[in-house]
């Protein structure tokens, strides 16, 4: 059957059967969000994810629903920024693009290799199809004036309102209650970013004191792309991504547990940093230039004072935080300064991937922290360097990716392979050890801990789809601790974390799923000081339905419950009810949602996490421990294309306690209230 043929009738069958979810693009931001649940909730039950900071990359996703990536001018760059997309679904892509030629169609998505119904149904808010002329080329001053003609602005600020009084106001904290933050940004396409962001924190002073010039934290950020030979130039603030993130990497990666269905290659390059993030991001200049269509070369410097603790003209502790309320956090801020430079090089042909990447900083004070127990083995002294080789291949079904790296001491290496069986069933192997010396301030990848160090082990995970509207995934992960780690005082420590995931979809508007998921490993013995190590459990149950009526009226009904055992006390018993409804009013402009949440949880080890909708560019899941309920309102109100205007009441109420939290953070009573608001104006 020819091509044109056989698109006429994929397009009559996707018109009355597979993709109405087109349909979904009526409310893409909504979408969105329910991708970034369905990929993150619950990253890792030992890792508080309402921490993260998700505005870059959350901010990325937005653009892309404003202005969907063309498919027949995608970069693999470009395709690498959807967290849903595997490495190879994005090969198959490309190559399609290749074989064929120009898409003409975006129900030609069937006929690309290994992408399924709900990959498509994720990805087609996000993309779009544009006949291309293959012979125009990049010019300097026709850039510049299109970009003066056709350059977007968006002015965004925030506001947050307590209706409490935390115990640090009374005599501790220098400045109000009040969270303020304002961003301002410009975008030409995908070539050019210009931006300012301002930002103070709750309890930081505004134009007084130590913040005399307004802000407690102002950023500046320049990007330029795809301009001929120079692919990337960061000017400002900045962050960086190469190979698996061994050496380093600021960006942020989805917990293990969804690794299976959602891991691309990692290395992304050079990035703008347009969040308020405070600690991950690098300020100074970074480049990178395409020497030869395969060979590609990065070079970057960047020079930041930091915050940290200066006991005798040494760094004792450095402080991530970049909270500034009280005069003893402030006299934290910028107490030292760190420089760092290195480069990336590259190289990418059809199927074979190799990249070097080095990067070597230097602190203007040495840095020695106490090294006892657990971080014996952190680095102390003033400069530092590390230097990895990542490595891809891929061939037919079988993909192979993985970098290795080496430290002032110790080394690290992480691989992955994945093979799909079949149209739907994806297998993946990700091999890690990080020895217990190994040290690299900027590295993230994947593993239980929070730290590219002492940590090895194995993850198996499968993905499948043997029936219609079934999809299953099961994972296992066994790992170690070759040296003691935090609340571990013993070496070589085991754990085993395995899940257990069906995800039912009969209809476009209707979708469930049931995740188990049991985890093992050891931990001190409270009391006796690390000299009794037992085991401890934790079984954890999750069901989740979405349910929507006419594009309009959607529900979501959460139900958890966590089983925590250890054999030095009873077992604790955790679980939460949540119910969410969103609507939009018909013929306008304003969208609602409302949730409500009911917890109850023994003690912090079976606490829960409840994600709920947050203003725009963030996520919000935070975590909850002991008994009450927590209400949730979203208002969303568009103008018009221009004006946005968005409010979130939230209440916390505690039924087990007349105070919350402790030190400075307490709160007396048993209610937690607060008000955000967001204003954007677009031109």
């Amino acid at each position: 059957m020819k091509r044109n043929q056989l698109l006429w009738l994929i397009s009559i069958i996707n018109s009355l059967l597979i993709i109405p979810a087109c349909s979904a693009q009526d409310h893409p931001e909504s979408l969105l969000d329910d991708v970034l649940e369905d990929l993150s909730v619950n990253n890792d039950i030992d890792n508080s994810v309402n921490e993260t900071n998700w505005e870059n990359e959350l901010e990325e996703l937005f653009v892309r629903l404003q202005e969907p990536v063309n498919l027949n001018a995608a970069t693999r760059e470009q395709l690498e920024q959807f967290p849903f997309l595997r490495d190879i679904q994005i090969e198959h892509l490309l190559a399609y693009i290749y074989v064929h030629g120009q898409m003409k169609t975006l129900y030609e998505l069937q006929l690309v290799e290994d992408m399924d119904r709900q990959t498509i149904q994720y990805l087609l808010p996000f993309v779009c199809v544009e006949a291309i002329n293959n012979n125009s080329s990049f010019q300097w001053k026709s850039m510049l004036k299109n970009a003066l003609k056709y350059g977007k602005n968006e002015v965004l600020t925030r506001i947050d309102i307590p209706f409490y009084k935390r115990k640090g106001y009374e005599h501790t904290y220098l400045g109000p209650s009040v969270y303020n933050s304002v961003k301002y940004g410009f975008r030409y396409g995908d070539q050019l970013y210009f931006g300012i962001v301002a930002e103070k924190d709750a309890g930081e002073p505004f134009g007084a004191l130590y913040n005399r010039y307004g802000y407690d934290f102002y950023s500046f950020y320049l990007l330029l792309q795809n301009c001929g030979r120079l692919k990337s130039l960061a000017v400002g603030n900045y962050r960086l991504s190469f190979g698996q993130g061994l050496v380093i990497s600021t960006d942020y990666l989805m917990g293990k547990t969804v690794y299976a269905s959602s891991f691309t290659t990692g290395g992304k390059g050079i990035k703008k940093h347009s969040s308020t993030d405070e600690m991950n991001y690098f300020r100074g200049v970074a480049a990178t230039v395409s020497v030869t269509d395969k060979f590609d070369i990065s070079g970057f410097y960047s020079h930041r004072s930091m915050d940290g603790v200066v006991t005798d003209g040494e760094i004792t502790s450095i402080y991530k935080t970049g909270l500034h309320r009280s005069q003893k956090e402030a006299d934290k801020k910028h107490l030292f300064a760190l420089q760092l430079t290195g480069g990336n090089i590259s190289y990418q042909q059809n199927r074979i991937h190799l990249g070097m990447t080095g990067i070597y900083y230097v602190f203007n004070r040495p840095y020695e922290p106490e090294l006892t127990g657990y971080s014996k083995y952190n680095l102390h002294g003033n400069h530092f360097y590390n230097i990895g080789v990542d490595y891809a291949y891929r061939w037919h079904r079988f993909s192979f990716q993985g970098e290795t790296a080496k430290g002032k001491q110790g080394w690290a290496s992480l691989n992955r392979f994945q093979y799909s069986l079949t149209e739907g069933t994806h297998l993946m192997l990700i091999q890690r050890f990080y020895s217990y010396d190994y040290w690299a301030m900027f590295a993230h990848s994947f593993g239980e801990g929070s730290m590219v160090q002492n940590e090895q082990g194995y993850y198996l995970g499968v993905e499948t789809s043997p029936f219609r509207y079934w999809n299953f995934l099961v994972s296992c992960d066994l790992f170690s601790f070759p040296w003691k780690k935090y609340r571990i005082n013993k070496t070589d420590s085991r754990g085993v974390d395995g899940l257990i995931q069906a995800t039912f979809t009969p209809r476009k508007n209707l979708s469930m799923y049931l995740k188990y998921r049991y985890k093992q490993k050891e931990r001190d013995l409270t009391g006796t000081k690390g000299s009794v190590i037992l085991p401890i459990c934790h079984h954890q149950l999750r069901y989740r339905l979405n349910y929507s009526l006419n594009e309009v009226l959607s529900f979501r009904t959460t139900l958890e419950y966590n089983h925590f055992y250890s054999q030095d006390k009873a077992a604790s018993l955790g679980y939460q009810a949540t119910q969410m409804i969103s609507y939009q009013l018909p013929r306008t402009r304003l969208f609602a949602e409302v949730q409500g949440s009911y917890f109850c949880t023994d003690d912090y080890d079976s606490r829960v996490y409840v994600s709920e909708k947050g203003l725009l560019y963030t996520f919000y899941t935070p975590s909850f421990q002991g008994r009450g309920f927590r209400c949730v309102a979203h208002l969303r109100y568009d103008l018009n294309d221009h004006w946005m205007f968005i409010t979130k009441f939230g209440e916390t109420t505690y039924l087990d306690r007349n105070e919350i939290g402790s030190g400075n953070d307490l709160i007396c009573g048993n209610k937690k209230a607060d008000i955000q608001m967001q204003l954007r104006i677009k031109f």
